[in-house]
């Protein structure tokens, strides 16, 4: 496992050079990461905080929780922005697109209909359950929310995605002595948690009862 403790020190940097570059680089991938979903966001918010606990540092830790709650909020209300221009403009736009193709039509029924059954609280938790981000943003739109009101909502809910990421970190950098083996078992445990929807899914589609229903 040398060759993946020396990965992970390289993109763990020092302590000095984190303070002067990894906030700023947790900042702008979190905040690209919610506009195009590429970017393991929630590990990256992990990792982070599994160097802070390491560095038995309590600012280092808020840092964290405050660095990618901000950019989280800032990237859902540019994304949200950019999809009411684009339901407002004759040829949409290609956000606009990129929402409505990241949210699967079944899952965005479930949304509208929670959405109008309990308001806000749907979209406070929807930042808290794998892939529910999108499909209930998408319902805020067709919904016509504006930017303010989507906006009060969805910052509770970066609050909480924030800290429950980081809590994961707290976790793995807890049951390690190494920071590079908290990160790893961090990384797996998001990438754990953000696949079992989709898993559970599946398994429900394939069943006997599901299939005859």
């Amino acid at each position: 496992m040398t060759w993946l403790a020396a990965v992970v020190t390289t993109v763990v940097p020092p302590v000095s050079t984190q303070r002067a570059v990894g906030y700023p680089s947790l900042f702008l991938l979190v905040l690209i990461g919610a506009l195009v979903p590429v970017v393991p966001t929630g590990a990256l918010v992990s990792s982070a905080a599994v160097v802070a606990f390491h560095q038995s540092a309590p600012l280092s830790m808020l840092l964290v929780f405050v660095t990618a709650a901000l950019a989280a909020f800032l990237g859902d209300a540019t994304l949200y922005w950019l999809g009411r221009r684009g339901m407002h403009s004759k040829n949409g736009s290609r956000w606009l697109k990129a929402i409505r193709d990241r949210a699967p039509e079944d899952r965005l029924e479930q949304a509208q209909d929670k959405l109008a059954a309990h308001g806000v609280a749907v979209l406070v938790l929807s930042r808290l359950v794998p892939a529910g981000r999108i499909p209930v943003m998408l319902a805020c739109l067709l919904a016509k929310w504006p930017l303010r009101r989507f906006s009060r909502g969805n910052f509770p809910a970066c609050l909480a995605w924030a800290l429950t990421y980081e809590l994961i970190g707290v976790l793995g950098g807890s049951l390690f002595p190494e920071p590079w083996e908290g990160v790893v078992a961090a990384v797996v445990l998001t990438v754990l948690l953000s696949a079992a929807p989709g898993l559970w899914r599946r398994v429900r589609g394939s069943s006997p009862a599901h299939r005859s229903s």
